[in-house]
């Protein structure tokens, strides 16, 4: 495998101009919007390079702080308007694994000459513990780029970015308010956030969310992800030597396998409902009959009423128990919301098809949950107003240590697509509803 750092411009631009953005399969694109899409992508790399050397772990608040500046400074010299918002304690959905102090948000406002609202969405955090950037440099093999943090979430900032530098190239204005939002909690679950994008999806008149768009091979939006939610249990029993007097004690580890094994069928494929035991621990010393045990189970759902669903049948199976001298508790925490598909939703994304379809490609819709949560899901809690997820690029490896990239050939078409959708939308030719 052969491994390059950015390298000379020409490389590059040679390698987007072998993108596919020349067929018409339905109408004709915008030939200036095109221009600037084909154009655009060495530009939104450099970017690139620029974000995946920041370490922006969702716990390491300094360099949080260091990104968040230089989004803020990129969307500034944009002519955004900007604001840092800093959580506040009331304003924050505190989890069980939430830190005590969580990163600045980057909300980037955008006003225009026209009427309709547009928010946009990307969060500027990663999963990896600090030190890891050494591993995972930014750099270009083929048509890939490869960098800390690239596919999940830097390529969504940096096509937000470029595509609002795209607008301003053309001198569009016709939109009313462009809200870019960008949090620095997703990958804990957004507790600082999540109310901030529930306010804002109720203020807009669509939401367009920044997240992988697509595989290596595949262009998509989705209109659905599940919801996320921890199911904990706690069995108390009581301890006795091993040895010389188990029969004195309460085995709350042999309670917890019962408990494990008669919750093995609550996954319903119908619904969408999964719950898979994933972590459990037990026991103090090996000669001791344990006297606590715990279990964590992973929980996803594809609708909100389905939290209570599920949390109920749980309650109703502890209440059997193999040892009646055991104690099991159950906390039931609900962590993301889904994002459910709805009408609005459906007849945007398929304006979306309809765009890409003016450049000879395929964009697939998907409307199933799938597994995966999303920021969006939360933004459409309160709203009508269509919510799509997967505007970013194609890409792969996301949370690896070392394979995670992005398709460099999706950039202008992504960015000719973004563009378009705000285009329309703010010119009344996208539908709503």
């Amino acid at each position: 495998m052969r491994n390059e750092a950015v390298g000379p411009l020409r490389k590059i631009i040679a390698l987007i101009m072998g993108a596919s953005l020349a067929g018409l399969a339905s109408g004709q694109p915008v030939e200036r919007l095109r221009s600037l899409a084909q154009a655009e992508p060495p530009a939104l790399l450099r970017t690139l390079a620029e974000l995946t050397a920041i370490e922006s772990g969702s716990r390491e608040l300094v360099e949080l702080d260091r990104i968040a500046g230089l989004i803020a400074a990129k969307f500034a010299a944009l002519g955004a308007q900007i604001d840092i918002v800093a959580p506040t304690e009331a304003d924050t959905h505190r989890m069980s694994d939430t830190p005590e102090q969580i990163g600045k948000m980057v909300r980037a406002t955008f006003t225009g000459a026209g009427t309709k609202k547009i928010l946009l969405l990307a969060h500027m955090d990663t999963v990896y513990p600090k030190g890891m950037v050494t591993d995972q440099p930014f750099r270009i093999d083929g048509d890939r780029a490869y960098g800390l943090g690239i596919a999940d979430n830097r390529h969504g900032i940096a096509v937000i970015l470029h595509t609002m530098a795209m607008l301003r190239a053309m001198n569009f204005r016709d939109y009313g308010t462009i809200t870019v939002f960008i949090n620095s909690d997703e990958e804990i679950g957004s507790p600082g956030s999540r109310n901030h994008h529930t306010r804002l999806g109720t203020q807009h008149d669509a939401v367009l969310s920044f997240e992988a768009g697509g595989n290596p091979t595949e262009d998509r939006v989705r209109l659905a992800t599940s919801g996320h939610a921890l199911a904990q249990l706690v069995v108390r029993g009581r301890a006795s030597h091993a040895g010389a007097a188990p029969e004195r004690g309460v085995n709350a580890l042999d309670e917890l396998a019962f408990q494990i094994l008669q919750m093995r069928d609550l996954s319903d494929p119908q619904t969408g409902v999964k719950v898979n035991w994933t972590m459990a621990r037990a026991g103090i010393v090996s000669n001791m009959i344990p006297p606590v045990a715990q279990a964590s189970a992973d929980v996803r759902v594809a609708r909100v009423a389905d939290y209570d669903g599920i949390e109920e049948r749980l309650r109703e199976r502890i209440k059997k128990k193999l040892l009646p001298d055991a104690h099991v508790e159950l906390n039931f925490e609900r962590r993301v919301p889904p994002l459910e598909a709805k009408p609005s939703s459906r007849a945007l994304s398929a304006h979306a098809q309809a765009i890409y379809r003016e450049l000879g490609l395929t964009l697939k819709v998907l409307d199933d949950s799938g597994g995966g949560f999303t920021d969006a899901a939360s933004a459409s809690l309160k709203t009508n107003a269509p919510v799509i997820e997967g505007f970013g690029l194609r890409g792969f490896g996301a949370h690896t240590v070392n394979a995670e990239y992005i398709v460099i050939s999706s950039i202008a078409p992504r960015l000719y697509l973004a563009a378009r959708m705000i285009m329309d939308i703010a010119a009344g030719k996208a539908p709503l509803r």
